[in-house]
């Protein structure tokens, strides 16, 4: 087949158990399914092999993270379109037809998402991408459906096809040749932001972004590193500096980064007067590594122009 939907697992059997008995029923006939597990130690792999043979198994030796993860499963996977698929998502029937119809009709899109709604509560957007993603003048990532960690209810107010800025690693459909040309995943992000850093260099190589109301999925949201968690604060303040200095083109670029970093700092005042030391702690030291890879980006930031 010409689509094959990967899963990055790294311990995560119960969310396999739980959701890839309906990625299999919904996906079989229109894709490959392949669980790529990032050298999990709860027994995934064996479970996948007594209980879904029908299922490729890419074993990873060791946990790469969700970017280095990926690339290294991809470079194994010949298909011509990729679905990345959390493994904490339900899917309907149909969805793989409907993501696959986007590309089809516009030769010039490289990735689209559907809507990703909340599994907890299938009336509202889930945080992970909801209705298509952007980026603000501050180089803060946002979605139609949420601001910051508020959802909208889905009353069909995006119930569209569109251009977005950039779709989400939780369900997204790639071409292949387009991923490998912007050289995959940023593998020093490690995880979080990893997919606005690649949809940023396709939309640089002239590529199009979109999002499909046609079909919708359902996110738990956090299944690896919980929504609560500091060392999610620690890779999403890092990694949202990293992105920004690479891919912005402007000449006040220096500007644009100062002014982040004291909106940033205003974010941990906020971190602390709610009680959250930790995350405060996250924000700081996300910054103290952003500054010690500035030399680095800036040297990457020059190669990509």
């Amino acid at each position: 087949m010409d689509t094959a939907v990967v899963i990055l697992n790294w311990n995560g059997l119960g969310w396999l158990q739980r959701f890839l008995p309906s990625v299999v029923a919904n996906s079989q006939a229109d894709a490959r399914v392949i669980v790529a597990d990032n050298g999990s130690s709860d027994g995934s792999v064996a479970w996948l092999a007594r209980e879904h043979p029908e299922v490729d198994v890419i074993a990873l030796k060791e946990n790469l993270g969700f970017a280095g993860g990926y690339n290294e499963a991809l470079a194994q996977v010949d298909s011509r379109f990729l679905v990345l698929l959390n493994s904490d998502v339900e899917v309907c029937p149909g969805w793989i037809p409907a993501l696959r119809a986007m590309l089809d009709r516009d030769p010039r899109m490289a990735a689209c998402q559907p809507k990703i709604l909340s599994h907890a509560d299938r009336s509202r957007f889930e945080h992970a991408g909801a209705a298509g993603g952007f980026i603000d003048r501050n180089g803060y990532p946002f979605c139609r459906g949420r601001i910051f960690e508020i959802t909208e209810v889905d009353q069909h107010q995006y119930d569209d096809d569109r251009e977005v800025f950039w779709c989400t690693g939780a369900c997204m459909m790639v071409r292949s040749d387009t991923f490998r040309a912007a050289g995959g995943f940023d593998a020093s992000l490690f995880a979080h932001m990893e997919e606005i850093d690649l949809c940023w260099r396709m939309r640089r190589m002239g590529w199009r972004i979109g999002y499909t109301s046609r079909t919708q999925v359902y996110h738990v949201g956090g299944g690896a590193l919980g929504y609560g968690s500091p060392r999610k604060t620690y890779l999403n303040f890092r990694n949202s500096l990293c992105v920004l200095v690479k891919n912005l083109r402007s000449r006040w670029i220096g500007g644009r980064i100062l002014r982040r970093i004291v909106l940033d700092v205003f974010a941990a005042l906020k971190f602390l007067t709610e009680g959250h030391a930790d995350h405060a702690l996250e924000v700081f030291r996300a910054h103290v590594h952003f500054l010690g890879r500035l030399p680095g980006l800036l040297r990457e930031r020059a190669r990509l122009k």
